[in-house]
């Protein structure tokens, strides 16, 4: 394990240098210049780049421990779970401090859980944000009846000193029988128990405007999913795709500080998309 582990390291190294000459390329034309306008040099903070480990879970079945020191290498120091990978909660928060990662989120499903369990697990790990990662219906009313558990949810998260929120996909910008069910969320639960974490790829697939989705609800959206969107509607590596992350960050920097989490739903390389991903972030400024 030991001689994959330099492998990969060394590895990683290789392709930072490429990634990072590559992201210079492509600043210069297309999307990533898209809003530039007058030079402006805002960055985002370091320590408000995470990464979504659902992004590298191929990569965790096969190696957890090396991916983790690989994600350190690359620069990661926030992580948000997506599960413990076989192990407990104290064996996760184990590892994560072996390689001074921090998580600083989780996808926590609510429905059908211990709610009390999934607040002291996540006192172990050590994360104070956490979300509701998927939910689908068909009708307003079973959307409706949701969102009320999800509100009681986020009252007993909050009371234990947790954030909690929903993450979105496309289907809950796109109406049922006029309605929008992201609006129905947004109407049936409190601001001070739920709040937002925006998935930018599934806003725009949904067919509405990251920009506008945050001021609709202004001040309950504290995440993004940094997720890039290829030509053909298919998942792409941060910065090689159609979003156009320098506007839409520069037109949404106002409110509270945010968490800019990179995530890809089906990378063909994980480590290397979250090398591509890191050192975009890093090196935008809008």
């Amino acid at each position: 394990m030991t001689d994959t582990r330099l492998s990969r390291r060394a590895m990683l190294r290789t392709a930072g240098v490429a990634t990072a000459a590559a992201g210079l390329a492509v600043a210069a034309p297309g999307v990533a210049t898209a809003g530039w306008g007058h030079g402006w040099g805002r960055r985002i903070p370091k320590d408000r780049i995470g990464i979504q480990l659902y992004t590298l879970r191929d990569a965790f079945e096969a190696d957890l421990e090396g991916t983790m020191e690989a994600l350190a290498d690359i620069g990661y120091r926030s992580v948000e779970l997506a599960g413990t990978y076989g192990r407990s909660a104290k064996e996760f928060r184990r590892v994560l401090d072996r390689y001074r990662l921090r998580a600083i989120s989780a996808h926590v499903d609510f429905n059908g859980a211990d709610v009390d369990q999934l607040i002291d697990d996540a006192k172990t790990i050590g994360y104070r944000t956490a979300d509701c990662a998927y939910a689908n219906y068909g009708t307003i009313a079973e959307w409706t009846d949701f969102a009320k558990r999800l509100d009681k949810a986020g009252k007993a998260f909050r009371k234990a000193g947790i954030k909690y929120g929903y993450h979105n996909h496309a289907h809950e910008f796109q109406a049922i029988d006029g309605v929008r069910p992201i609006d129905v969320i947004a109407r049936h639960t409190s601001r001070h128990n739920i709040h937002f974490e925006h998935d930018l790829y599934w806003i725009v697939s949904g067919g509405a405007d990251p920009v506008r989705e945050f001021y609709r609800y202004f001040g309950r959206v504290t995440q993004f999913h940094v997720k890039d969107r290829a030509e053909d509607g298919s998942f792409a590596d941060l910065g090689t795709g159609t979003i156009d992350f320098r506007r839409l960050f520069r037109d949404t920097w106002v409110g509270q500080l945010k968490d800019y989490i990179v995530e890809h739903d089906a990378p063909t390389d994980p480590v290397n998309t979250a090398a591509v991903g890191y050192r975009y972030l890093a090196n935008l400024r809008f």
